[in-house]
């Protein structure tokens, strides 16, 4: 039987499934957590996060979260606002920039760009060229919690919490507890397709 939202989703031409529960994301951005330590060590002091605007942010606290209470060491974590270097601005549109905070020096680390969802590489594409902007990395990582395929650029993740096959049409909401008030990850699709 379903729910009275998902009725009213139905009835609106919407179709939702959860793709990732409040645990599946902890779970998932605990194993993350490991393998950056485990490809980056024995050399973690050169690490740090860099979370992409808005929820490769939180998402990049709490994998730093996991490296201190699994190693007890201190990743620096930093914001990206990668608005200026999207590749689908239009001229004439005034875009609203947030600021980055990168409260560290970039040279010589090794960087793990992490955002929430990877599509079709634009996003890290022009997170990379934000980050090359304020030093040179020793190597640039990239961590997201989905990755749904259909990529324009040849990106791939390092590290992915769930590879989630979509259609084009399709849309993948990450909602996150500092953001939204809950964790999840749901796939939306619309019924007239």
């Amino acid at each position: 039987m379903r729910s009275r939202s998902q009725v009213g989703e139905h009835l609106r031409g919407t179709s939702r499934s959860t793709v990732l529960t409040p645990d599946n994301v902890e779970r998932a951005l605990r194993r993350i957590s490991h393998e950056i330590l485990e490809r980056n060590s024995p050399d973690l002091d050169g690490l740090a996060l860099v979370g992409v605007l808005t929820r490769g942010v939180p998402l990049a606290y709490r994998i730093a979260g996991n490296i201190k209470h699994f190693e007890g060491l201190e990743v620096p974590v930093g914001s990206l606002d990668i608005t200026l270097h999207r590749d689908d601005l239009h001229s004439g549109e005034e875009p609203e920039v947030r600021g980055s905070r990168v409260p560290f020096e970039v040279e010589g680390r090794t960087v793990v760009l992490v955002d929430d969802v990877l599509f079709t590489g634009r996003t890290a594409r022009a997170a990379m060229d934000a980050l090359l902007e304020l030093g040179r990395p020793a190597a640039i990582q990239l961590a997201s919690l989905v990755d749904r395929g259909h990529r324009e650029l040849p990106i791939r993740a390092d590290y992915v919490g769930k590879n989630v096959p979509t259609a084009r049409g399709e849309q993948v909401r990450v909602s996150l507890g500092e953001t939204d008030g809950e964790d999840g990850v749901v796939l939306e699709r619309d019924l007239g397709e």
